[in-house]
């Protein structure tokens, strides 16, 4: 017990403050291996169930993530691990039974100044139906990223103003054209095709220049 507790202790460093005892509870009632990961373009965590082979619920959270998506994240993830314990495989990943597992315990954190203003509105309208990842909510998505530790010139699409010129990761130029609801309409400088980008989609802003880029 006493190496659940310590390794407990150190999760607390993850997580917005006086939130730790709450989370604690579900680490001293489930037999949890919570892994934190590398960052992951698409996954903010993930959930395996027990197996024969490994007798505990498996946990992955990544570790980059600021901390009130850290907390959301892992009780997201220990939402599915109680609709598991609760339905087995009768319940579908995202269906009604998780939706209402991960509302019923994201509650307890709500009403209580944990979370900023900005966070805190966007997830109370994210819980009236959440889906199977804080990416897919723009509004929700938007609020967390104010509060991560940014790459120098990197932004959101939908932060840009229509003009910008920015690179992707994988070493391509756009300029956007025209902001749309949730997504950018964006044309590559170098051949001129354009492109929708999701407007949470995060690249790098670069300086216009007048010559092709190589």
């Amino acid at each position: 017990m006493r190496k659940l507790e310590t390794s407990l202790y150190q999760l607390q460093h993850f997580l917005p403050p006086n939130t730790f005892p709450m989370v604690a509870h579900y680490f001293r009632r489930y037999t949890i291996h919570l892994t934190l990961t590398k960052e992951r373009k698409t996954v903010l965590g993930d959930y395996l169930e027990p197996t024969r082979e490994r007798p505990f619920h498996q946990i992955t959270v990544n570790i980059n993530l600021n901390k009130y998506n850290f907390l959301i994240t892992l009780v997201h993830e220990m939402a599915h691990m109680i609709t598991h314990e609760n339905f087995g495989r009768k319940a579908s990943p995202h269906g009604k039974e998780w939706k209402t597992q991960f509302r019923h315990m994201l509650m307890p954190f709500v009403g209580k100044r944990i979370f900023p203003n900005d966070v805190e509105k966007a997830l109370i309208k994210y819980m009236q139906n959440p889906a199977a990842s804080t990416c897919t909510d723009q509004d929700l998505y938007r609020a967390l990223y104010n509060y991560d530790m940014r790459k120098p010139g990197h932004m959101l699409v939908c932060d840009l103003e229509v003009g910008n010129w920015f690179r992707t990761d994988d070493g391509r130029i756009f300029e956007k054209q025209e902001q749309l609801r949730t997504r950018s309409l964006c044309k590559e400088v170098g051949t001129r095709k354009k492109y929708l980008f999701p407007g949470i989609y995060e690249v790098k802003r670069v300086r216009r220049f007048n010559k092709r880029p190589a």
